[in-house]
């Protein structure tokens, strides 16, 4: 591609900017990207193991198929947040002008497709898994004969492209991406420009029709579990892993709207003519990200809980055998015993009476 040049010998990504651009580095501003980073990434990498584990340790189909779906995730989120948080904390922790270091735009514009397809991913996969259960709860029969593991990788591979077509389109003169305030990022444009609102409406129309998606496919399922757990149909068919994969689902969801949609909203209005800001834009953008960072937590924590269910229901058997042992006799004598226990115990008996 081809960079504009304006009168002034600017590149384009940084030249007519969303909002007036500042380079504005600021040292606490490392702090904060670096751990909210190496956090997301060390819980993400505790994820990835945990699915592996229970990946090996499901036998039936429908939550190995999810757990595929879930592994995707989880691999979009850890690596969204290395490509984001590398660009980021290097110009922190350098404090190097990009206009100085990448006159030719070719960092801003790998670094704006990557939040694009980081983004757009992680929404997409959450509407593919609500449309995966939805039809695995209401079809159970039709989804188990036809869905198969090589058709649910290449489900995610599928998301991978789309989510990745749209981040190519700048390339391609649909829209462009512009150097953020205070310099460390890039991101798409929503100037007046006809391309540049076009895309930026396009993304955010993609993100919040995924999200609406999730949530309404996610309420008929969970419906239709509470209809099954609360009706007949619960001595035929057993709906705990199912129970379990929609709890994990809505709160992938209900995390995914919290984070997501004040910036995809923001960037809907914005592209429809309202003022940008550059330090809203900063806000929301930052709580966009905390969604790549909580999501690993929803399966280390259901796992936690399963954890903590088996080994109470083992302590509780423990505690049943130890205390049948102690109070059943066990010598050779038993009969004896019980005889002379029963005798005992009658004159009490007799003297109540």
């Amino acid at each position: 591609m081809s960079i504009m040049i304006d009168s002034s010998h600017t590149p384009s990504c940084y030249n007519n900017t969303t909002t007036s651009y500042k380079y504005n580095p600021d040292s606490k501003n490392v702090s904060y990207s670096a751990t909210a980073t190496t956090f997301g990434l060390i819980s993400n990498l505790i994820a990835f193991i945990v699915l592996i584990k229970s990946f090996r340790q499901t036998k039936n189909n429908s939550p190995s198929f999810f757990l595929i779906f879930l592994g995707g995730l989880v691999v979009t989120d850890f690596m969204g947040l290395l490509v984001s948080g590398s660009f980021v904390i290097s110009f922190h922790a350098t404090r190097i002008d990009w206009t100085e270091l990448d006159p030719t735009c070719h960092f801003c514009n790998f670094m704006g497709m990557s939040l694009v397809f980081y983004g757009l991913s992680p929404l997409l996969l959450g509407a593919t898994m609500a449309t995966q259960r939805f039809i695995g709860i209401n079809h159970p029969f039709a989804s188990s004969s036809r869905m198969t593991k090589r058709g649910t990788i290449s489900m995610v591979l599928m998301v991978w492209f789309i989510a990745g077509s749209i981040s190519l389109l700048p390339q391609a003169g649909f829209g462009s991406y512009h150097i953020q305030t205070p310099g460390s990022w890039c991101f798409l444009s929503m100037t007046p420009k006809t391309s540049d609102w076009s895309f930026a409406l396009l993304f955010s129309l993609v993100g919040l029709i995924s999200i609406a998606t999730s949530i309404l496919l996610n309420t008929v399922s969970v419906v239709t579990l509470l209809k099954v757990y609360c009706g007949a149909e619960r001595r035929q068919r057993s709906r705990d892993h199912e129970a379990e994969m929609m709890l994990q689902l809505i709160l992938i969801m209900t995390i995914s709207t919290v984070c997501w949609c004040p910036l995809l909203i923001y960037i809907l209005m914005s592209s429809l003519n309202l003022p940008a800001s550059d330090d809203m834009l900063l806000f929301f953008i930052r709580i966009a990200t905390w969604n790549q960072i909580l999501d690993p937590w929803i399966y280390i924590m259901i796992k936690v809980c399963k954890l903590r269910r088996v080994t109470n229901y083992m302590y509780r058997n423990v505690m049943a055998q130890l205390k049948h042992s102690l109070f059943t006799p066990s010598c050779p004598n038993c009969e004896l015993q019980h005889a002379c226990y029963t005798s005992m115990s009658v004159p009490s008996v007799n003297k109540t009476l």
